[in-house]
């Protein structure tokens, strides 16, 4: 870990307010949860890695706040190794059945609503992001894998008090209190005691990964998911398969700067490439901040930005993503001259069928609404599959065909270079 100062600042878009700045000279943690970042302070005291704290962080973020993540999910991270002076990310995004078909979410040939879509087995595909971390903590990695688990374990047991956020999602949740486990764990009383998520911990940090994948646990997923009142096709053979893959990163210039971020099957880092690309080419700059001259700017590339995302990004296993033409200054510099001084239309959330592939241009990455909702050895497994808008292939998943309409709307085809 570098000894360089580091400073952290909060900002509320909209608002332009900042909270005060926090600075550490050795290390800093940063994470949704203070218990979480305690966890990961902890591990780095004892000479661990970044990657060692990344571990116990999402281990602990698992159990506090099972509503946005878990074990039983996917996740995709970059790793700067300072020995190689160079940044490495990985791919632990779920994955479908082997047993899906493009037709998954389709009713009578209609897409179906999302709820109907989301809530049930259909909606689980492969969690990966414990693959991914022992994968990550292999090769940067400092402190034994089974000495990551132990602040998780401990809160799993003795319980904790529930965050704001936590309790009012508890408070809203439709289908979780219908549930005799959900009920024992989530509403039984002011701290949530999860002993069934500490047993499972305690397997996989001596067991590795391999604890969830296969033998007890991943029946255990297997039968809630083929059994729950609308059902799904997650199979023993789908966890036993699945392997995290470290990827390319994607990287772009901006305002004299070099930064990278997750490339595909992530959509994000192009999208973000793509806008700051198109704010280096408008007025932006000189605009004030805040201004709704500078929002104007901003909404507007992210508009042709999410154009590219909805009619070009995909899973590079079953889709060419023609990432360096997307990025490049020609392209962007054409696209950037579609901007002007008044908004262009929003896309349309419009149902589209496209030879068999169904979807809706939703632009929520989190899709944390739906699944199964009741805790498996502690685990919730989310909507991993979102229901809108990605055909299906056995062991990965191909976003193609969601919002076609909405991404010729902002000119997508418009100067696009072919070849």
């Amino acid at each position: 870990m570098s000894r360089a100062g580091l400073v952290l600042f909060c900002f509320v878009f909209g608002l332009a307010q900042a909270c005060e700045a926090t600075v550490a000279k050795r290390f800093m943690v940063a994470a949704a949860h203070p218990l979480a970042a305690e966890a990961g302070a902890e591990v780095l005291k004892r000479g661990g890695s970044a990657m060692d704290a990344a571990v116990a962080v999402q281990m602990m973020l698992g159990l506090v706040e099972p509503e946005s993540s878990g074990i039983g999910g996917g996740a995709f991270l970059l790793y700067w190794s300072q020995s190689e002076k160079k940044l490495r990310t990985y791919d632990g995004r779920e994955t479908a059945p082997a047993a899906a078909k493009p037709e998954r979410f389709l009713h009578d040939g209609k897409p179906m609503g999302f709820m109907e879509a989301a809530v049930g087995g259909r909606s689980v595909g492969v969690p990966g992001v414990v693959r991914m971390l022992e994968l990550a903590h292999g090769r940067h990695g400092r402190l034994p894998w089974s000495e990551l688990f132990g602040a998780a374990i401990r809160t799993a047991d003795d319980g904790f008090a529930p965050s704001a956020k936590l309790r009012a999602a508890l408070d809203g949740e439709r289908f979780l209190r219908e549930d005799p486990a959900a009920s024992r764990i989530y509403y039984s009383g002011a701290r949530i005691v999860n002993r069934e998520y500490a047993d499972t911990l305690r397997l996989i940090a001596r067991g590795g990964a391999q604890m969830l994948y296969e033998g007890e646990v991943a029946k255990d997923i297997v039968l809630a998911v083929r059994t729950h009142a609308r059902p799904g096709d997650l199979a023993e053979d789908d966890l036993r398969a699945y392997r995290a893959i470290e990827r390319e990163p994607v990287c772009g210039p901006y305002r004299g700067l070099r930064l990278c971020s997750m490339g595909p099957p992530s959509s994000g880092g192009v999208a973000v490439l793509q806008i700051l690309g198109l704010l280096e080419r408008s007025p932006f700059a000189r605009t004030p901040p805040q201004s709704a001259a500078a929002l104007h700017f901003f909404a507007e590339a992210g508009k042709l930005a999410y154009a590219d995302r909805a009619r070009y990004l995909g899973d590079p296993a079953f889709v060419t993503v023609p990432v360096t033409r997307l990025l490049s200054s020609s392209y962007l510099e054409k696209r950037s001259k579609l901007i002007g001084d008044r908004a262009m239309p929003l896309a349309r959330h419009q149902p589209l069928l496209d030879r068999g592939r169904a979807g809706e241009h939703r632009l929520d990455d989190h899709h944390d609404r739906g699944g199964i909702r009741q805790p498996h050895h502690g685990a919730r497994l989310p909507a991993q599959q979102p229901a809108h808008g990605f055909r299906y292939h056995a062991g990965r998943r191909q976003r193609r065909g969601a919002g076609q309409a909405a991404a010729q709307q902002h000119g997508a085809h418009d100067c696009f270079p072919e070849g």
